[in-house]
């Protein structure tokens, strides 16, 4: 065969791995409003960027008429390219071919792209759009979905794992996306679940549509399985590159760090009124963050989750930073079960990447009540205070209002480590609120007040806010470093982000911690 034939066979049936299950396939999942794997890919990526692997692989299964159904890549597109210039590695399953569903062939596609991103220390990106496990393959597909469970297991806070739930994401396949480090999911096209409906029908007699069941605000509001919810494949895939922005490509390294035109020292006035005079009145700690970090940007993560907590990126002077807050506009910003696994987690996985944590704190305790109880919020809320004292990152924390007991330990008090701890000058910071501590320390004398209870009650009030809420005790205590004013806030952060530039701090030799799960 001369060089002519032997050029033209590579581009046939480069050309036949290109064509995927074909044009028709594809426009029907371009009126479902999908992109196909590989506009997927081309659009996440740097334009020209992306070098494919394993494009001629094949199944090697001849059951159920199998072997006249040949694919080259067998529905997976994997490889690497860049994003703003940062090497990734990425895999994109192809609903066109065999439903998107895995085969130990395409399974190892993906297995040997995650060990290169290990090795090389380089984020890992999956597009999932797949049927499942390939059923005509039996145990050989279980043991591919296995391989890539241990994958994403052991490089878990060695390289940024994010899934983009793109389609279907159903039984055994849901659980690589729930270890990863982020979870996406598309508006009305994306769903996750470990069993369909009918099944849940044939077992529970609950009726269920699949988009109630595991749709993408499912999980972004009642679940928290995900991160994210984008409105279509475009802004899932840009979301991605926004999300990266902010994260290192490897634990070894520091997050990328930006020009900041925004001036270091700028103060906003606006913080000095910003805290309303009755401390039972909400505010939004949105605002608050949006005022001192770098041009007002805010990248949230879990918006519609546990909303009485707030996380997510920003920079300050550049610096990526991962924000913790209290939200008093949600349940007065008491932290319950759902908040309480939501911090944990980010705090993580902000320790995990070298990413500084700044916490704004406003927490008038856990919420109460025989739900969170049963529930298990002890071990829950254990959880939050686990993260942040386990974390070595630089962490700064500012008490904006309330600090009330057993969450004012929790919120990256001085006492688990965090390095530089700020108060307002309106803070509450006592094991309780004035209210209840009153009726506790005064009890004997409000009862012996009887028809002038209330008067001596509130007069007691006035006299324990004066005397204890206030963040003077504290700080002469030395568990704040310092009492600012609001408007400074944003200088203060950054001078002591920069101060914490070199900071290394370590955990005691050990396997690992056990975090109360």
């Amino acid at each position: 065969m001369k060089l002519e034939q032997k050029v033209a066979e590579l581009k046939r049936r480069d050309q036949l791995a290109q064509e995927g299950g074909g044009a028709q396939r594809r426009e029907r999942q371009h009126k479902e409003g999908k992109m196909s794997a590989r506009e997927r890919i081309e659009f996440l990526l740097d334009e020209g960027t992306f070098e494919e692997t394993d494009k001629l692989v094949t199944h090697r299964c001849n059951d159920f008429g199998m072997a006249e159904q040949k694919y080259y890549g067998d529905g997976f597109v994997t490889g690497y390219g860049r994003i703003e210039g940062r090497l990734v590695y990425v895999f994109a399953q192809d609903f066109t071919v065999f439903g998107g569903s895995l085969s130990e062939a395409n399974a190892g596609k993906i297995v040997k792209i995650m060990d290169l991103a290990a090795k090389m220390g380089a984020p890992v990106i999956g597009l999932n759009d797949s049927g499942g496990a390939r059923i005509q393959e039996g145990v050989m597909s279980l043991a591919g979905y296995a391989d890539i469970f241990l994958r994403n297991t052991i490089y878990s806070g060695v390289v940024p794992q994010i899934s983009a739930v793109m389609g279907p994401c159903a039984g055994g396949a849901v659980y690589s996306p729930a270890i990863t480090d982020f979870v996406l999911m598309v508006d009305k096209t994306s769903y996750m679940f470990i069993t369909g409906p009918d099944v849940i029908k044939t077992v529970t007699h609950e009726e269920v549509t699949k988009d109630q069941l595991g749709g993408a605000m499912t999980h972004n509001e009642t679940s928290g399985v995900a991160h994210f919810l984008a409105h279509d494949d475009a802004e899932c895939l840009s979301m991605v590159r926004e999300l990266l922005s902010f994260v290192p490509s490897n634990n070894l390294e520091d997050p990328p760090r930006k020009a900041c035109t925004d001036p270091v020292d700028r103060a906003d006035a606006a913080l000095d009124t910003i805290i309303p005079e009755q401390s039972n009145q909400p505010y939004d700690i949105k605002d608050v963050i949006q005022r001192v970090v770098d041009d007002g940007y805010f990248f949230e993560v879990q918006e519609h989750y546990a909303k009485n907590i707030v996380v997510g990126f920003a920079r300050l002077d550049g610096r990526s930073v991962g924000i913790v807050a209290n939200q008093p506009a949600i349940l007065a910003g008491t932290l319950d079960i759902n908040a309480s696994i939501k911090g944990a987690r980010f705090v993580r996985f902000c320790d995990c990447f070298n990413i500084p944590l700044v916490t704004f704190e406003d927490v008038p305790g856990f919420l109460p009540g025989t739900a969170q109880e049963y529930g298990g919020i002890i071990k829950h809320g254990a959880k939050l205070l686990f993260a942040f004292a386990e974390a070595t990152v630089p962490k700064v924390t500012v008490i904006t209002r309330k600090a009330y007991g057993g969450a004012y330990c929790v919120m990256a008090s001085k006492h688990i480590r965090t390095d530089a701890n700020y108060a307002w000058p309106g803070a509450e910071i006592a094991v309780m609120g004035p209210e209840g501590a009153v009726d506790i320390v005064y009890k004997r004398e409000l009862d012996a007040a009887a028809g002038d209870r209330a008067d001596v009650r509130q007069k007691k009030i006035e006299e324990f806010r004066d005397r204890f809420a206030n963040p003077y005790v504290v700080a002469e205590r030395g568990f704040v470093d310092a009492v600012i004013q609001p408007r400074e806030t944003r200088k203060k952060l950054i001078q002591a982000l920069a101060m914490l530039e070199t900071k290394r701090d370590k955990n005691p030799p050990k396997k690992h911690g056990n975090i109360p799960l």
